[in-house]
């Protein structure tokens, strides 16, 4: 008996070209649409098996952990179950995770947008036909590159991720010291670190590209015969037609904004983890940084479901 036969006639399995045979008693039928989809998902298997193994394990062990207060106690570690007590205490005994978290929610809310505006706007300029098109899309992706964590941090602290002369303009400070301070901080830093979230445009950039070219060139061409300028062509044909990729690229944005090896939620989940916390005796440790991660997960889907719902809004309404 040849390979084939041994992998595909076993007491396990029998397969046919219109069904195959389960333990010789589940039948299951076999059609093009069944097929295509085995063929699909044998090409992502390894990948499947990979976030099975590498990233879903982790992530309910960590939600498992975030249930108890934990001690290392030299090689073992020792468990204390404490329920919902380190989420409860996130927001009653921590003093400072509240506050670092509002923060964060105010300027994602600001700079995804901010962030999605300047990548259309440079894709668009980008799709004109102009020479030099590949230098340009490599001048925008190369901040993808080297925005890691030592080479950004060293960055920051020489003063390249703001603009030099930003500070030059009282008006700033004239809007910025009459604004409540929950808008007021998010704004102060924005313009603090406003380079550096242009630098997250880059991968957004090539995206809105893919889809701009995609468009039939001859729909913008009866739009002019009609008489429609380049504004109403932006807001009937482009936006409509790139619509789904801005859902795409809000997802994407957040995501990657939030996972930002400098945020500061991160960098103080890190720092309570180490036990550099010392407020109570809940708000150290694995099990208190385990809650927090699932809070700042919990708040970071919300703010993903605020943008893409607000999307699908915008998009019925002009159906």
């Amino acid at each position: 008996m040849n390979l084939k036969a041994k992998l595909f006639h076993n007491k396990l399995i029998h397969m046919h070209h219109d069904h195959i045979l389960f333990f010789n008693r589940f039948k299951v039928k076999v059609t093009a649409k069944r097929r295509s989809s085995f063929i699909g998902l044998s090409f992502i298997s390894l990948w499947i098996v990979g976030y099975l193994i590498f990233a879903l394990y982790p992530i309910v062990y960590s939600f498992y952990l975030s249930l108890f207060k934990v001690r290392l106690d030299g090689g073992a570690i020792d468990l204390t179950f404490e329920g919902f007590n380190n989420f409860a205490a996130a927001f009653l005994y921590d003093p400072y995770f509240v506050e670092i978290l509002v923060e964060y929610v105010l300027e994602m809310l600001l700079n995804v947008p901010i962030t999605i505006v300047f990548a259309l706007i440079i894709a668009m300029l980008i799709n004109q036909p102009i020479k030099g098109k590949g230098i340009f899309r490599t001048i925008f992706f190369l901040p993808v590159i080297i925005t890691t964590g030592p080479v950004i941090r060293e960055l920051m602290n020489q003063g390249a991720t703001t603009l030099p002369s930003i500070d030059e303009y009282s008006i700033i400070d004239l809007v910025i010291t009459n604004l409540n301070s929950a808008i007021a901080d998010p704004l102060q830093a924005l313009f603090d670190t406003i380079l550096l979230v242009l630098w997250f445009t880059g991968i957004q950039i090539l995206i809105f590209l893919a889809g701009l070219q995609k468009i039939d060139k001859e729909i913008y061409e009866a739009s002019m015969i009609d008489g429609a300028g380049p504004w109403e062509s932006f807001w009937k044909i482009t936006l409509p037609q790139i619509m789904p990729l801005i859902t795409v690229i809000v997802i994407y944005t957040t995501v990657s904004m939030s996972v930002f090896s400098l945020n500061e939620v991160i960098i103080y989940i890190q720092n309570v983890m180490l036990g550099e916390s010392t407020v109570g005796t809940l708000t150290t440790g694995y099990g208190y940084s385990a809650a927090l991660a699932w809070i700042y997960f919990i708040v970071m889907v919300l703010i993903i479901l605020l943008f893409v719902g607000l999307l699908s809004i915008r998009r019925k309404s002009r159906v």
